[in-house]
């Protein structure tokens, strides 16, 4: 059955009604991804490596005795 209210020029649409404001970011979420630590104390594997760093760095010398 055809839709006689319409003129044949005039189109069918829909309305998009705004959709409502977002929720708002928490604000203290900022706050405490900035104060996060990282690990608080080094592994021994870590210090192990940088010991071994360490020592390829220093040049070793002959005693002159």
């Amino acid at each position: 059955m055809a839709n006689k209210a319409l003129a044949t020029r005039q189109k069918m649409r829909l309305r998009i009604e705004p959709s409502p404001p977002l929720k708002p970011r928490n604000p203290f979420a900022g706050f405490a991804k900035a104060r996060a630590a990282g690990s608080h104390a080094k592994t021994t594997a870590s210090e192990r490596l940088a010991a071994k760093r360490a020592l390829k760095k220093v040049k070793l010398e002959p005693d002159e005795d």
